[in-house]
């Protein structure tokens, strides 16, 4: 691959804005509202799961299992603040629009917005294909591949298909990882919920072709000595 200084330069100018994914409907949210007064933020936090032991008599709390679904219509509802339309922010963003609302209603108040376990999907020709989770939301092409230990023999490194869910709609792209134009492409930085898809080389369609007409051919032979075997016992 031959990657010139203008791309690098050209890379490292969209890094900030490509590195981190903004929100899409059904992605999960979790805002914590905090300030010098603690009894101020209270009503625009989720409410802490209490439980208890079994066996047990005494209550516990455990306030990071709440999270905010981001629904089909790109919206979060927060207690006392309502409805916010949260989708296509980054999380930056969502907290700089929660701390607009609170600015009237609380004093200096501060906000934390994570994404909650954000990933992608690796198929097709890789050592080890499934699900990856994307650490700090951060994840590009050539770091999912390696986690899920590169391609194989059989994979196609001119090939790959990304899909992705845009406005509602999915998207395909193919991508050429030989290719200088790979570290410019907007799939480069991957999104949540995104489809990485290796085609096979055709050794392997040629390979798989042959298992198919083996296993076809030795159906047929089988269900041809069935038939023999039958009509011999039949005529005894």
């Amino acid at each position: 691959m031959n990657v010139e200084r203008q791309t690098a330069d050209s890379l490292n100018q969209d890094f900030q804005r490509q590195v981190e994914p903004r929100i899409k409907a059904g992605d999960a949210l979790s805002i914590v509202v905090s300030a010098l007064d603690a009894e101020a933020v209270v009503p625009y936090n989720l409410p802490s799961v209490v439980f208890s032991s079994p066996g047990s008599g005494n209550l516990s709390t455990t306030p990071s299992l709440q999270y905010y679904t981001v629904s089909e219509s790109g919206d979060i509802e927060m207690p006392v603040l309502g409805l916010l339309h949260v989708e296509g922010l980054k999380r930056s963003e969502v907290a700089d629009l929660v701390r607009e609302r609170l600015q009237a209603q609380v004093v200096n108040p501060s906000v934390n917005v994570m994404l909650l376990n954000p990933s992608v999907v690796v198929m097709g020709e890789v050592n080890r294909p499934g699900r990856l989770v994307m650490p700090n939301g951060r994840l590009t092409i050539l770091e999912a591949l390696g986690a899920a230990g590169d391609l194989t023999i059989y994979g196609r490194r001119d090939n790959v298909l990304i899909s992705r869910e845009v406005d509602g709609k999915l998207e395909f792209e193919r991508i050429n990882l030989t290719s200088a134009d790979l570290f410019t492409s907007p799939y480069y930085y991957l999104q949540q919920n995104d489809v990485i898809y290796v085609s096979p080389n055709k050794v392997r369609v040629i390979n798989s072709t042959n298992v198919g007409l083996w296993l076809s051919m030795v159906s047929t032979v089988a269900s041809a000595a069935t038939v023999i075997v039958t009509v011999v016992n039949a005529s005894k």
